[in-house]
């Protein structure tokens, strides 16, 4: 469903609140609909990095030392390249997130260490975190 934009006569979207060519409003304040924001789904990054950034020297210097040796095409290089890929793969996987079920409706979750609250991101109910077990926010 398209639109003319009423001050350049451009053809645009009926969503779009402005003129992408000239800026003007196309809606006024009060016919712009919200729209609901979607949380992005963070699983233990914060951990994962601090194991990927303490991981990443140890497997690039002894892969570095394998690399010395007769073994380096196959030990050493894999090595290296894990401990050059261990600060992006720590928070891929989620290292140390506590996981479990949401205790309002059972969705399974994962949450970031460094909070103790958030929000179930089925259900947008609080969640405590004590002890890396998932409890209610009361």
């Amino acid at each position: 469903m398209s639109a003319t934009c009423g001050k350049c006569g451009v053809q645009v979207e009926a969503a779009w609140a402005f003129c992408p060519h000239c800026a003007a409003p196309g809606k006024s304040e009060a016919e712009v609909v919200p729209r609901k924001h979607e949380n992005a789904p963070v699983t233990g990054g914060f951990s994962g990095l601090l194991f990927g950034l303490i991981a990443a020297p140890v497997f690039i210097i002894s892969g570095g030392m394998i690399c010395l040796t007769g073994l380096g095409i196959f030990l050493g290089v894999p090595l290296i390249v894990l401990g050059v890929l261990s600060p992006l793969l720590g928070p891929l996987l989620g290292l140390n997130a506590p996981r479990g079920e949401c205790p309002w409706c059972n969705a399974q979750i994962k949450s970031v260490v460094i909070f103790d609250r958030f929000s179930c991101p089925a259900c947008s109910k609080r969640i405590v975190v004590k002890h890396r077990e998932l409890l209610r926010a009361e």
